[in-house]
Formats: structure tokens, C-alpha cells, sequence
């Protein structure tokens, strides 16, 4: 592609993004859809339950309407096909920039003015940045916009949300170029073994970003305050001083401006837990799902998730970086004059090993969504020991319906979900709760 069609294409991308977003359909409120599609309930008819745990699963299911089962499994099933599309847009970002020569003629400009390797691979990691985030706009818009309002999954009108997205850019802006010249300089040290380094140096990367997210990167999103409610407060800090969580305060943030979506999180490290739950979850749930949510955020601390993550998804870089390596050298040898592209240690390549490694994190799902599955159900577990609220946690999950897919087949749960499907965690959580009625 030439210099003449490239500048063009980009602003037919943009003009298309706009449409998109122009045309999204007004989105209904979630969580005033719900009422009636997931019947309600009185205490009485969970004290009715059946003991035997699948029974009383079933009873819960049968609450989701077809309506919204229809809905949920669609929005759900239709990620699997994006979770492709992301792939099929970066490879296509990745091909423009790489025969457009766009980065090409940056690189010579650089290399003219000044001989730092350093700041030659800032220069052009953040036009990297810029440029296929441009180049992957109308997807962005559609799947973070477009769709998410075409199911009734969110709050916010276009602006404020393209406000959001030039904030997440700027960031990636900032922190995204220091990480490439860290690991472009592994590379020129290491040219055998930069694998390794290269996994231990983005291992080391992830930790210091989750120390200073909460911190100074969440509160450009969301406003955080501590909650004032005592009758929630309490047994929160109670629950969590009682599992060893060293904390003093329960935050909420204004999540409701951007989704209905409730959520909430204890995550910090080196001793720096926090926990936070968003506003979706004080207005919409009560006190014991509120527990049965927080119990399970309290086992992703007290479990180290973060830290067993962590290891694990180091284990995965170095194998990704091992074929990157490889197949780096194979593409290089084959298209590197084509391009440009000297060797691994140049910038140039960037769109090369981006779409590389976004390959082999395709391939790799299965394995990933595993892993986080697996610490789901850990937590879960902790989660209903600590809070001793089934019910309360069977609830939670029905509303998780309205954008998870209720009972998918064990495969289809294998490959495509990161947490067990919402069913699974009802029949765990009525489990626990006939074991613990034998024991009365």
C-alpha cells in the first residue's frame, strides 16, 4: 500500500467509526430490563428449595426468562466470533503499517537525527500505538459501543465514551512505548536467550502496573469514595479482617455511569489491598449477595491469585516468546528486505511481532481462560465458606445471565469461558448449602 492510500484509508476509518457510533441504538437500562425476566423471589421461596442441589439449581434457572436466555446466550456466543475479529484487525493493522513503509520512512527520519536506540523504539512504539488504534477504530467502536448498546449493557451516550477511549489511549501512550524500549533493549543484549529476560522483564512490568493501577490509573475512569453505609461497611471489614485481608475501608466507585454490569474487586499487592465495589452493586443487589461477591473477591486475595497468576502467565510468555523468536527470524529471513526490516532488534518489526504473538495468544485462549476458570472456582469455594451466603451468591449469578450465557456444553465452556458458566456456580453454591443443612 502506498503513502497516497494509506493517509486516505485512515480517514475513511475514522469516518466509518463515527457512523457507527452515530447509529448505535439507544440502549435500555439492564437493570430495569431485568424486572420480570428474572422472576423474583421471597425469602420463602428459598427456604422451600429442594435439598437435592440439582433440583434446587433448576428451580433457579427456570427464574431467566426465554427472552432473556435468547439475549444473553446471543451477546455471549457473539463474543466468540470477535474474540477472531480482534485478531483478523490486528493482522490487518500489522500488513498496512508494515507495507504503507508509513513507519518505515519514520524510522530513517529518526535514525537521521539521532543514534539512540532507546529513544528510536519510543518514538516509533508510539506511533505504532497511534496508528492501529486509528486502524482498529470502527471495530472498537462497534464492539465497546455499538454492540454493548444494542443489548441494553450500557449507560453512556458517545462522547463521554470516545472521552474515555482517548484517556485509555494516552495511557497506553505513555506506558506502552517505555515497555517496548525495555524489551527491544533485552533483545540487543540478549539476542539468544531474550526470551527468557524478555518474559522476566514483562513479568516485572505487570507487577509495578498493578501496584500503580489502582492508584493513579482506575481514578481517571471512575471516582472512588469510601462507602458510608454501616450496615454494609461492617460486615464487609468483618468479613475480610476475619480471612487475614489487611484493610480498613470498603471503597465504592461510580461504575453505573458507563454499565449496569456489577462487579467488585480486593486486588493489590505487597500489601496494598484495597476493596471496591462498584455503585451497579449497592444499587442492585442486597446485603447477603453483596457478602457472597465480596467473599469471593476476598479468596482471590487470601488464595494469592494474583501472585499464582502471575508465575503462570510467565510460564506462557516464555513459550510465547520462544515462538516468537523462531518465527521472528523465519519472517524476517523471508519478507525482512521486502519490509525493511534488518533484524529482530529493529522497531520496524513491531507490526511483525505484534501479529506473531497475537497468533499464539489466539491459539492459546483455551489454556488461558483455564487458568483464570480454574481460580474462579477457587474463589468461589473460599467465597461461600467466608460469607456463608448460597442464596445470596445464587442470585449474584442470575444476574450475571444478562450478558453471560446460563448453561453452555462442557466445550463450549472450555474454550470460550474464563469463569464457570453461571449454572455451575448455582449447583456449586446449593452444594454448599445442602452439605451445610445436614449439619443442623
Amino acid at each position: 500500500m502506498s503513502k497516497k492510500i494509506f493517509w486516505p484509508t485512515i480517514l475513511f476509518v475514522i469516518a466509518i467509526s463515527a457512523a457507527i457510533g452515530l447509529l448505535a441504538p439507544t440502549s435500555h437500562n439492564a437493570a430495569a430490563r431485568a424486572i420480570g425476566e428474572i422472576a423474583p423471589v421471597s425469602d420463602v421461596w428459598r427456604a422451600a428449595l429442594p435439598h437435592d442441589p440439582a433440583a434446587a439449581t433448576d428451580a433457579y434457572m427456570a427464574r431467566i426468562s426465554p427472552a432473556a436466555k435468547a439475549r444473553s446466550d446471543a451477546y455471549f456466543e457473539g463474543g466468540y466470533w470477535l474474540t477472531l475479529w480482534d485478531l483478523v484487525m490486528t493482522l490487518v493493522a500489522s500488513w498496512l503499517l508494515l507495507t504503507s513503509g508509513v513507519l518505515a520512512r519514520l524510522r530513517d527520519k529518526l535514525e537521521q537525527r539521532s543514534r539512540s536506540k532507546g529513544l528510536l523504539v519510543l518514538v516509533m512504539g508510539l506511533g505504532y500505538i497511534l496508528l492501529s488504534t486509528l486502524i482498529s477504530l470502527p471495530l472498537t467502536v462497534y464492539q465497546g459501543f455499538y454492540r454493548e448498546h444494542e443489548y441494553g449493557l450500557a449507560n453512556q451516550t458517545l462522547l463521554p465514551w470516545l472521552g474515555e477511549q482517548a484517556i485509555a489511549t494516552a495511557v497506553a501512550c505513555i506506558i506502552g512505548p517505555l515497555f517496548l524500549a525495555l524489551i527491544y533493549w533485552v533483545i540487543r543484549r540478549a539476542p539468544k536467550t531474550w526470551p527468557v529476560w524478555g518474559a522476566v522483564v514483562t513479568v516485572g512490568f505487570m507487577s509495578f502496573m498493578m501496584l500503580l493501577g489502582p492508584v493513579y490509573i482506575d481514578p481517571l475512569f471512575n471516582t472512588y469514595k469510601p462507602i458510608t453505609d454501616e450496615k454494609i461497611k461492617q460486615p464487609i471489614l468483618s468479613m475480610a479482617r476475619a480471612n487475614g485481608v489487611p484493610t480498613d475501608n470498603v471503597y465504592e466507585f461510580d461504575a453505573s455511569k458507563q454499565s449496569n454490569r456489577i462487579s467488585a474487586n480486593v486486588s493489590g499487592i505487597f500489601g496494598s489491598a484495597a476493596v471496591r465495589m462498584n455503585d451497579n452493586l449497592l444499587k442492585r443487589t442486597t446485603l447477603p449477595e453483596i457478602k457472597g461477591v465480596l467473599g469471593h473477591e476476598i479468596g482471590h486475595y487470601v488464595l494469592d491469585h494474583i501472585y499464582t497468576g502471575i508465575i503462570e502467565f510467565g510460564i506462557i510468555l516464555v513459550v510465547g516468546f520462544a515462538f516468537l523468536h523462531w518465527a521472528l527470524r523465519y519472517s524476517i529471513t523471508r519478507w525482512g528486505q521486502q519490509f525493511g526490516i534488518r533484524d529482530a532488534s529493529d522497531p520496524l518489526g513491531l507490526p511483525l511481532v505484534v501479529g506473531i504473538f497475537s497468533i499464539y495468544m489466539f491459539a492459546a485462549t483455551p489454556v488461558l481462560n483455564t487458568m483464570t476458570r480454574v481460580q474462579e472456582a477457587q474463589a468461589d469455594a473460599f467465597g461461600l465458606n467466608a460469607s456463608q451466603e448460597p442464596d445470596g451468591f445464587a442470585e449474584v449469578d442470575l444476574k450475571l445471565t444478562e450478558y453471560r450465557k446460563s448453561n453452555p456444553g462442557d466445550l463450549e465452556e472450555f474454550f470460550f469461558f474464563d469463569h464457570p458458566s453461571p449454572k455451575k456456580r448455582i449447583f456449586a453454591s446449593m452444594r454448599w448449602k445442602a452439605e451445610h443443612l445436614k449439619l443442623d
